[in-house]
């Protein structure tokens, strides 16, 4: 039985809304195991963006326990979750999230710059962009390249730390049918390849069905539909 690398414990998350409080996680708990791939799915209002942004060492919740690769990191200050983040995630957004007046190069590059490194920073991305088939686009600038191919920069700059988790949110959206699929292929490839772990945020149940698990929350907890 292989470790979990998301552990979720009691989750609660609540905000104030001037007098209104809003109980966005009610005592959510979940787990994902190395190497896995699964689909987090709910409704707008069901604390799925909410789970996300703590998964993602975005936020932090109110009360309960998030571990993440054997680190507790519920309680870490905003510098702590900084450098969790840029080690530990690889982030992958519906919209790119692109530097537009700098290469492809350049753009995977800049989590290695983030943590301070320097040695073989060069070699890692243009690593991670042949791992992605954009090994001759390196150094156009992604108003140069096609949809498909700049989600595939986004995904290189995910890859270039080695992270524990790749995080991607909705990383079809501005894709057309095929183009995500291609985009959803190359994720699953890094997984059968790198045992790269995946937590994919859609709304698509044709791409849900690819993964090898469903998470649905709703009301702020995990649904009896999760399997």
């Amino acid at each position: 039985m292989s470790e979990s690398v998301i552990e979720a414990r009691d989750l609660t998350k609540v905000y104030q809304m001037g007098d209104v409080e809003v109980r966005a996680l009610r005592g959510l708990s979940m787990q994902v195991k190395r190497g896995e791939v699964v689909a987090v799915m709910g409704p707008s209002g069901s604390g799925k963006s909410t789970l996300m942004n703590i998964i993602g060492c975005l936020d932090r919740p109110t009360s309960g326990e998030y571990i993440l690769d054997r680190e507790a990191v519920s309680g870490l200050d905003d510098d702590q979750l900084a450098n969790i983040r840029n080690s530990k995630i690889g982030f992958v957004f519906q919209s790119f999230n692109l530097l537009s007046r700098t290469s492809a190069l350049s753009n995977v590059e800049l989590p290695l710059r983030y943590a301070g490194l320097q040695d073989h920073r060069q070699e890692r991305a243009e690593e991670a962009l042949e791992a992605v088939g954009l090994g001759d686009r390196m150094h156009h600038k992604p108003t140069e390249l096609s949809g498909g191919q700049q989600q595939r920069v986004a995904i290189a700059r995910a890859l270039v730390n080695d992270p524990a988790i790749i995080l991607a949110d909705e990383p079809t959206g501005n894709l057309d049918s095929k183009a995500g699929q291609e985009i959803l292929d190359l994720l699953l490839d890094l997984n059968r390849e790198r045992g790269t772990t995946l937590v994919i945020v859609t709304h698509d149940p044709r791409i849900a069905d690819q993964t090898q698990r469903m998470i649905h929350v709703r009301d702020g907890v995990v649904d009896g539909r999760s399997k």
